[in-house]
């Protein structure tokens, strides 16, 4: 995470009454955060009090995207101790203060941040009188930006054409996210770049799909590909239990081919074994069949 184009706002010179010179309380931001999606963020935000004392309530709220909705973090604080535990401190949400306003800190930590993040915050904070900074409230912008390698979310079989000039009965359909949006290539299965790459459309913020023609009786097998500075991403379609499960039964009708083929040729050698012991060999008489008279004779006595 990087933090980019601190600025200042100085109550003292901007917008307080000249009767408050001698009270200097300046709020301090980034006013562009740069995070990795799945990282913590920190939105830096502070302020600075002056020679005026401050023991009442100090209230410190962030919001998003408009000046002026409803905070999505809100925490107060009494002045009067900096020993007294910090209720701003949320561990395991995934919005805390990374500090304590008691000491002028009002950064807000975003846990594993994602490309839904991206957009404007507003660091505020609030106290109860408004003579302290001749107003009751102090509010800056920050613009907080995600960088994302892309990611692929599925690839599958669809007959609505994703283009109606196309006469094609299905395609296979690729769907991928990621800031800056990547660039989808189709690859075949000898990883050749296809020259068809189809039709690409985005499909939401930070997303796009890409569809090419795709014929499922010919068991193709092609390979979405997304790319961007950040890094690349593949999926095979079809995917690795997919192309598992064509191989595995593919493996075994080879097999049972083997075993049959295995079969057939050693009955016909066995046939042929058979044969070659009942027919005579060279030089050897067959057996001939003698039949003779049998008389039976009758005891008289």
């Amino acid at each position: 995470m990087t933090g980019a184009a601190l600025k200042t706002l100085d109550l003292n010179m901007q917008v307080w009454p000249s009767s408050l010179g001698s009270a200097s309380w300046k709020m301090t931001v980034s006013s562009v955060v740069t995070a990795s999606r799945g990282e913590d963020a920190v939105l830096s935000c502070s302020f600075a009090a002056g020679e005026e004392a401050y023991s009442g309530m100090i209230t410190v709220k962030w919001l998003a995207r408009e000046q002026k909705p409803a905070p999505f973090f809100q925490c107060s604080v009494k002045n009067d101790s900096v020993e007294a535990a910090n209720p701003c401190k949320v561990p395991g949400s995934k919005y805390s203060l990374n500090g304590d306003p008691r000491r002028g800190e009002l950064s807000l930590l975003i846990r594993k941040v994602q490309l839904a993040d991206i957009g404007a915050f507003f660091c505020r904070v609030e106290v109860d009188k408004a003579i302290t900074w001749g107003r009751k409230y102090l509010q800056q912008k920050i613009d907080l930006y995600v960088n994302a390698a892309p990611q692929i979310l599925s690839v599958s079989v669809v007959e609505t054409p994703c283009n109606q000039d196309s006469s094609a009965p299905s395609w296979l359909q690729c769907e991928v996210e990621g800031n800056p949006l990547p660039k989808v290539i189709w690859l075949s299965a000898s990883r050749r770049q296809l020259e068809n790459q189809g039709l690409t459309l985005e499909s939401g913020p930070y997303r796009q799909t890409s569809c090419v023609p795709y014929l499922a009786e010919e068991a193709q097998v092609f390979t979405c590909r997304a790319e961007s500075r950040l890094g690349d991403a593949e999926r095979l379609f079809p995917d690795g239990d997919g192309l598992r499960i064509i191989l595995i039964m593919c493996g075994g009708v080879l097999l049972m081919i083997v075993t049959v083929t295995v079969i057939l040729i050693y009955c016909l050698k066995k046939n042929r074994r058979q044969q070659s012991s009942n027919s005579p060999t060279d030089g050897a008489q067959e057996l001939q069949i003698v039949y003779s008279a049998i008389t039976f004779t009758s005891l008289r006595r």
